[in-house]
């Protein structure tokens, strides 16, 4: 029988934090898909401004991370909203809007 090269990876933990990691869903938002990804908390390491609320997201706060799905979407068009925020996005009024 051929000898296995793999070593076994038994005695590693189950990392249960970085399960959701990566899963990119599809949302809609003022009349665009947006790609949409829930991040945990783990790996922000800097404070970002909501743009539904305009306060703060400090590090390690669980939040939503959206881009445009087609166009430029790219690095720069990356928004990070608290997950409260995004649930409520079409209820808000835009910044600076008259009521």
């Amino acid at each position: 029988m051929p000898r296995s090269n793999r070593r076994r990876r038994d005695d590693v933990p189950l990392a249960l934090g970085r399960l959701g990691r990566g899963l990119t869903t599809t949302e809609s938002y003022a009349g665009q898909r947006w790609a949409v990804r829930r991040l945990t908390g783990e790996s922000s390491d800097r404070t970002y401004l909501c743009p539904g609320c305009e306060q703060d997201i400090h590090p390690g706060t669980p939040h939503v991370v959206a881009w445009p799905e087609e166009g430029v979407g790219g690095v720069g068009d990356r928004r990070h909203w608290h997950t409260g925020c995004w649930a409520a996005r079409e209820r808000r009024h835009p910044p600076g809007a008259y009521r």
